[in-house]
């Protein structure tokens, strides 16, 4: 161990050039110490000496030392100088630095379900958007405002999802939130509040949702499932149960629509029970082969909590969805969400407003439909001729399709992508613990990669089928 300045003097004189000395000392010292160039016990020259050396005053050193000295960098004894203080290491802390571990790739090609193509994002559009709401936004629009968030994006929802979707939907029933597991954080919330004790949800869909619900103090059964969906008509034996979250529209991951017999069913049920059925339409706009199917929500406004979302149509960025409640449900929502506020931004709300007035959304939405149907199509034909063992199942929608794989090759397919770095995920990954296994199959999010990336990605995917 040093007992002397004479290792570290040079680097110091080079750091201590301006005419902040004192204060560019005191740096250049604790930052030797933290570097290991000063070690513990390392004497210091004296204040005097110092001081002629760098040609300044004997003070300006003298009160450096001071100052690191009641600090703790450094110690001072009559008779023994000025030394660096010896600083105690974490018990934890290793004495060799472990091994970094190696970084895990990042996969060539993604295609995992849940995200468009974020390249469209329509960013011009958007602008001019933003300007027009901003120029015309009163003062109090960046305020605190109202829980439900800004009536004029309450109102032009009230008019799309009417034109859109089949939803009633007044712009005082609306109350808009950042994103899908928001909303369903406070609809946990509000059914733990009126004493519900079960939310049933179907039997593959993500995780995350379930765990929302959980979060809140439910129980989450899952329904069971069978060829033509989710089997609705086991709700009335789920004891407790208040409400079920579906995704009537195209159920996901599996891809299927609710039969009109069971979107029948499940309202008929939250009638009888006076439960709730939680719509998530979360990809509606986007059905390939005909109109796409009405929201659930039209069959009964006051049973039904319709919630949707702009992460599929324009970008999850955003932060933007909304909930269209049934009347005895606003007000608690409301409330609600006025104490435990994480809303959307006031200026993003005023931009999606005057999108969705201007025409704009409804173009991108149609641009979108076309080129994510073109993608789907160009899936079908490069499984059918590179992989005719997998088969393509779901309705025409939606930005992800399902390929049902030959029995017992789930698993193998999977470590073959990630050998070929593509990121994609099985069936399996969707799965609720208590769900009856469907047969092995990939979920396939063929909005995900960009235009450029898209033809690279169908490639590595018929490369690994079997």
């Amino acid at each position: 161990m040093p007992d002397d300045w004479a290792a570290f003097g040079a680097d110091l004189h080079l750091e201590l050039r301006g005419t902040r000395l004192r204060a560019g000392l005191m740096d250049a010292l604790r930052e030797a110490v933290r570097s290991g160039r000063l070690e513990a016990g390392t004497r210091l020259p004296s204040s005097r000496s110092l001081a002629a050396d760098l040609g300044t005053a004997r003070n300006t050193v003298a009160d450096a030392y001071a100052e690191l000295v009641a600090e703790g960098w450094l110690t001072a004894r009559q008779g023994s100088g000025t030394r660096v203080a010896r600083r105690a290491e974490p018990r934890d802390r290793p004495r060799h630095r472990a091994p970094t571990p190696p970084a895990t790739a990042t996969p060539v090609h993604n295609l995992k379900a849940g995200t468009p193509d974020l390249a469209a994002f329509p960013r011009a559009d958007w602008l001019k958007a933003y300007r027009r709401a901003l120029t015309t936004a009163p003062d109090e629009a960046f305020g605190y405002g109202d829980p439900r968030g800004r009536p004029e994006l309450r109102a032009a929802l009230a008019e799309y999802l009417a034109r859109a979707r089949g939803v009633h939907a007044r712009p005082e029933r609306i109350v808009v939130c950042a994103g899908f597991a928001h909303g369903l954080t406070l609809l946990g919330q509000v059914l733990r509040d009126r004493g519900v004790r079960a939310a049933a949800v179907e039997p593959y869909g993500l995780g995350l949702h379930a765990d929302v619900l959980a979060r809140a103090g439910l129980e989450t059964p899952a329904l069971p499932f069978d060829e033509r969906g989710t089997r609705v008509e086991e709700l009335p034996s789920l004891a407790g149960c208040g409400a079920v979250l579906m995704t009537a529209a195209h159920q996901f991951p599996l891809g299927g629509a609710l039969p009109p017999d069971r979107r029948a069913a499940v309202v008929d049920w939250a009638r009888a029970s006076g439960g709730l059925v939680l719509e998530d339409d979360y990809d509606g706009e986007f059905r390939y082969d005909r109109q796409p199917v009405g929201a659930l929500q039209g069959l009964d406004p006051e049973r039904v909590v319709y919630l949707g979302t702009a992460s599929k149509s324009l970008a999850p960025g955003l932060r933007l969805a909304w909930m269209v409640l049934p009347e005895g449900l606003a007000d608690e929502m409301t409330a609600v969400k006025g104490t435990v506020e994480r809303a959307s931004s006031a200026p993003d709300q005023l931009a999606f407003a005057e999108f969705l007035r201007s025409g704009a959304y409804d173009r991108h939405v149609r641009a979108m439909r076309l080129r994510y149907r073109r993608r789907r199509d160009q899936l079908v034909a490069a499984v059918a001729a590179h992989a005719p063992a997998t088969r393509v199942g779901g309705i025409a929608a939606g930005l992800h399709a399902v390929l049902t794989l030959p029995p017992g090759t789930e698993r193998p397919t999977l470590r073959a992508a990630a050998r070929h770095g593509l990121a994609v995920q099985g069936v399996s990954h969707y799965r609720r613990p208590t769900a009856t296994p469907s047969p092995d199959a990939l979920v396939i999010g063929y909005a995900t990669p960009s235009d450029s990336a898209w033809p690279g990605a169908l490639e590595a995917l018929c490369g690994v089928l079997p």
